[in-house]
């Protein structure tokens, strides 16, 4: 027999706890959801391959090979010196990420919240981050390098774009962590309004442009790590890299009576790779 408890409030002893019986409360009815973190738009990579353009299991990349072929100078009567082009090929290879979530036909009926379909919905949010953990693991594995100080500066910023533009690609967006974020907020040039070109930093707390890049800040919840606080990303996102999505996020219910369960299986097949590695560039800051 389920042991059955008496409880009882004694305010003449002050034994009593104020809240428990005698006083009504409110309990919010709402569940305060977790809050969504800074992600890297799919936007900025240079190309998304979906599952209908992938029909076996991976996906081949032909790229043509960077400064080749020279013309030379030839004499009269000379023969033509031969040359030709070169391409090279990457194969991706899409892996499986999945979360299962099972929950208790109890648990349903006796929450105050859709359980499942909140875990599901929760779900996704973590997919959507591990899509970014996925994006900037690729970017750190970049050749080129600043190695910053204590705090970023104009110098390693503007560093980062030559590498881009001696290998001819253009520098078109700026992924910072919040560290880097916070060194960048501290430099006066990027407050001045006639070095800034407006006074949107003042009015909006942020100038989401520098030196013709959008800025993307990323989560550091949301990295690898926590050290990608202190990381920043110069990319050409038009030659960077690339999302092969073999299967999008899916999710399967299912239902476990000898358990007395149900739940949902959400998985997704995706992998991210580098395409011109001279196309990206990485600051690391102390």
């Amino acid at each position: 027999m389920t042991e059955q408890k008496y409880v009882k409030e004694l305010l003449s002893t002050g034994l009593g706890t104020q809240g428990q019986l005698l006083i009504p409360r409110k309990i919010h009815d709402t569940l305060i959801a977790e809050v969504d973190k800074a992600l890297l738009p799919r936007s900025e990579a240079m190309i998304y391959v979906g599952p209908a353009m992938i029909p076996g299991s991976s996906y081949d990349l032909d790229l043509e090979s960077e400064n080749k072929m020279t013309v030379r100078l030839v004499a009269e009567g000379a023969e033509i010196v031969l040359d030709q082009d070169e391409y090279t090929n990457t194969n991706i290879l899409p892996l499986k990420y999945g979360v299962a979530i099972r929950i208790t036909n109890e648990m349903k009926e006796d929450s105050k919240f859709p359980l499942l379909e909140r875990n599901i919905r929760k779900a996704g949010k973590k997919f959507a981050e591990n899509e970014t953990n996925l994006i900037l693991t690729q970017l750190q594995g970049c050749t080129n390098n600043v190695s910053g100080g204590a705090a970023a500066t104009i110098a390693n910023i503007t560093r980062l774009m030559q590498y881009l533009e001696d290998a001819d690609y253009e520098p078109t967006s700026l992924f910072v962590g919040n560290e880097v974020l916070n060194d960048l907020r501290n430099i006066d040039t990027f407050v001045e309004a006639n070095k800034a070109g407006d006074t949107q930093y003042l009015s909006t707390g942020w100038k989401g442009v520098i030196y013709g890049m959008n800025v993307f800040r990323f989560s550091t919840n949301a990295a690898p790590s926590s050290t990608y606080s202190k990381y920043a990303y110069v990319i050409d996102r038009d030659n960077a890299y690339c999302i092969v999505e073999k299967r999008p996020i899916t999710v399967e219910n299912f239902k476990l009576p000898t358990f007395d369960m149900e739940g949902a299986a959400v998985t997704q097949r995706i992998a991210i790779a580098r395409v011109r590695d001279s196309a990206i560039a990485r600051l690391s800051t102390s």
